[in-house]
C-alpha cells in the first residue's frame, strides 16, 4: 500500500510548500533616501532669528522725562520717595526709573552709584542716563540726576533751592562736582510695566 501511495508523496510535498508561501509575511525593506538640501539662510534671516528687541532708550527716557518735568516743583525732603511726602534726590530718581521703566533703583546715592550698568562719558551723554555728584566735598557720590539733553539734567535738589528742578551740568557748582555717569535704561525689561495709578 506504502509503494501504491509513493508516486503521491512529492506531489504533495510540492502543494505543502506552495500554500506556505502564499502566507509567507513580508517585512518591509528601508530604503536609504537622499539628504534633503536646505537653501542656506540670507544674513537678514540671521540676524532676525538671533538678534533680540532693539535698545529702546529715546523711548524710555521720554517716558521718564516727561513725568520727571510734571513733577517739577515738587518739595525736597530727606528720604523722600513718593508724590505726597517729596522726594530727597535718590528717591527722585527710583521713583522716575521704578514708575516709568519698570527698572528697580537701590534706595542710595552710594549704592545706585555701584549699579552694573554701562559707564557714559560726560561727552557722551544721552537722555536718561544718570549723573552722579559729589556737592558735598567728601570725595564720594552725594547726589543724583537724569540727564535730559543740551547739557542739562532733573534733579530735586534741596528745600532752599525749590525741590525738583532743571539745572545745567555747565553751571559752575554742578560742574566742578560731577563724577560720572551711568545707563541704567540698558537694564530696562523689554516691556516695562507702568503703574496706571501713579498720577
Amino acid at each position: 500500500m506504502l509503494k501504491r501511495f509513493a508516486p503521491l508523496v512529492p506531489l504533495a510535498f510540492a502543494a505543502l510548500l506552495s500554500a506556505c508561501a502564499g502566507h509567507a509575511v513580508h517585512h518591509p525593506v528601508a530604503v536609504q533616501s537622499a539628504p534633503v538640501q536646505l537653501p542656506e539662510p540670507s544674513p537678514a534671516q540671521v540676524t532676525e532669528l538671533t538678534d533680540e528687541q532693539p535698545y529702546q532708550l529715546p523711548a524710555l527716557a521720554d517716558s521718564i522725562l516727561d513725568r520727571g518735568f510734571e513733577l517739577v516743583g515738587t518739595r525736597y525732603r530727606p528720604g523722600g520717595t513718593s508724590t505726597k511726602t517729596g522726594f530727597d534726590c535718590s528717591g527722585f530718581v527710583g521713583y522716575l526709573f521704578r514708575e516709568e521703566a519698570g527698572i528697580k533703583l537701590p534706595r542710595s546715592t552710594r549704592e545706585m552709584i555701584n549699579l552694573d550698568a554701562p559707564l557714559v562719558s560726560r561727552t557722551e551723554l544721552e537722555p536718561g542716563d544718570i549723573v552722579f555728584f559729589n556737592n558735598r566735598g567728601r570725595g564720594r557720590v552725594s547726589h543724583a540726576g537724569i540727564y535730559i539733553g543740551d547739557d542739562q539734567f532733573i534733579h530735586s535738589s534741596s528745600s532752599r533751592s525749590g525741590g525738583v528742578r532743571v539745572d545745567s551740568l555747565d553751571d559752575r557748582y554742578w560742574r566742578a562736582s560731577f563724577m560720572e555717569a551711568k545707563r541704567v535704561l540698558a537694564q530696562a525689561p523689554a516691556a516695562p510695566q507702568r503703574n496706571p495709578l501713579h498720577r
